[in-house]
């Protein structure tokens, strides 16, 4: 019997976002792309923080947080609140936590048969401090 996928690629042409979307999907994925500033939206997934908390963590100068954070907030992955002089980085909505949490679970999940049992690649739970 003959292989007939018509049906299948016309529910796939009616429902493919335009070329635009996609595009802007994947340059979104591109930011995903650079450890830095993954490692500064896993940290503010675990809590809200100002630049020279993240240049602390991180172990890197506070300028080079500030650079990151500012194509995160481009991106709105990241946003911003003023306490007085001190300004607090967030991730800007539920939509980036999940993103965040769920690809560092689904890693997670594929590493854990690398590890004794009660033990874990990481010291806590994704987003414990939220």
């Amino acid at each position: 019997m003959p292989h007939d996928h018509e049906a299948i690629l016309r529910k796939v042409r009616q429902d493919l976002p335009t070329d635009e979307l996609l595009c802007d999907l994947a340059d979104l994925f591109k930011i995903f792309g650079d450890t830095t500033r993954v490692k500064i939206l896993y940290a503010l997934l675990e809590s809200e923080m100002c630049v020279c908390a993240i240049a602390d963590l991180l172990g890197m100068t506070q300028s080079a947080i500030s650079h990151q954070l500012r194509i995160l907030k481009d991106a709105d992955l990241v946003g911003k609140r003023r306490e007085g002089k001190t300004i607090y980085y967030h991730l800007s909505d539920d939509h980036v936590r999940t993103i965040v949490a769920q690809g560092f679970e689904h890693l997670i999940e594929e590493h854990l048969e690398d590890y004794p049992e009660n033990t874990s690649p990481v010291q806590g739970e994704v987003g414990s401090g939220v």
